[in-house]
């Protein structure tokens, strides 16, 4: 049985819980690597920086492709799915970072202003800044090769801190400001449609996890998606079934069952009432 694989966080020594690849590097040794192909989707366990200094190309996150090119930064989110262009050219490194690492290097203040920008239901995961970007791979790449040592976690955790509290910065200075107590309930409510969604669909035992009414949820979720809190859970669940459809070879009755449908025929009314097609369409339509 195929399914869609889990890659968990690995670097050299395995005690850093970061690490910043070269990307001609990584294409070059794609073919060597054993658990997974990158060019194929699968599901990432911690966060990851995509950064683009020359040359263009795609890179698919949750099944949609995204356009890169020098000066772009690809935000990856624990959770997401995503996979690499086959026989990419463009150049560039890969940050990537646990959520250990994270929690336990950057501030509480920081995290919350961070979370932000990982947030893919509400913003989009690229943005382009060349300038920045040059400026943090080198003081980073200054850190990485300096042979003292000394508290070099914090001192990457304070770089990539600094670097993506300047990408926040830019996206405030785009967008209205929202209420901070209501992006606070927003995020926790993700969280639980992301852990519980082939548990229950229901609005009110969100809202009771929450201890928030149904009304002041959905008015939560206007804020942050223009949608309810119906739509908000509904597009997650086809999202899960999309990953599933396109990364598994899974029956439709299995999938089904794994996020949450006893019966097939409801799963499939389910489906093409929220895709206008059904499943069978949907996945022979990217064979």
């Amino acid at each position: 049985m195929k399914n869609i694989p889990d890659i968990s966080f690995q670097d050299a020594e395995n005690k850093h819980s970061f690490e910043c690849l070269n990307l001609t590097q990584f294409f070059a040794r794609i073919p060597e690597i054993a658990d997974h192909n990158p060019t194929q989707p699968h599901r990432i366990h911690f966060f990851a920086l995509l950064i683009v200094t020359e040359g263009k190309g795609t890179h698919q996150v949750d099944l949609k492709d995204y356009s890169i090119k020098k000066g772009s930064v690809l935000k990856l989110a624990k959770g997401q799915v995503h996979a690499f262009q086959k026989n990419a050219t463009y150049k560039g490194f890969l940050v990537l970072f646990t959520e250990d690492f994270v929690m336990n290097h950057f501030s509480k203040s920081s995290i919350n202003m961070i979370s932000h920008l990982y947030n893919y239901h509400v913003t989009s995961p690229i943005s382009q800044n060349e300038e920045l970007n040059h400026s943090f791979l080198q003081e980073l790449n200054v850190e990485l090769t300096n042979s003292n040592t000394f508290a070099r976690n914090n001192i990457v955790a304070s770089l990539i801190n600094l670097y993506l509290l300047r990408l926040e910065r830019e996206y405030n200075q785009q967008s209205p400001q929202n209420n901070a107590k209501n992006y606070t309930l927003f995020i926790a409510f993700k969280n639980l449609v992301e852990q519980n969604y082939a548990t229950t669909r229901n609005v009110k035992d969100y809202a009771e996890m929450l201890t928030i009414t149904t009304k002041h949820l959905n008015e939560i979720v206007k804020e942050f998606t223009l949608d309810t809190a119906k739509t908000f859970i509904d597009g997650y669940v086809i999202l899960e079934a999309k990953r599933s459809i396109v990364s598994t070879d899974n029956g439709f009755k299995e999938i089904a069952y794994e996020i949450g449908f006893n019966e097939l025929t409801n799963f499939t009314k389910f489906f093409k009432k929220n895709t206008g097609v059904s499943p069978k369409t949907f996945r022979n339509s990217l064979i």
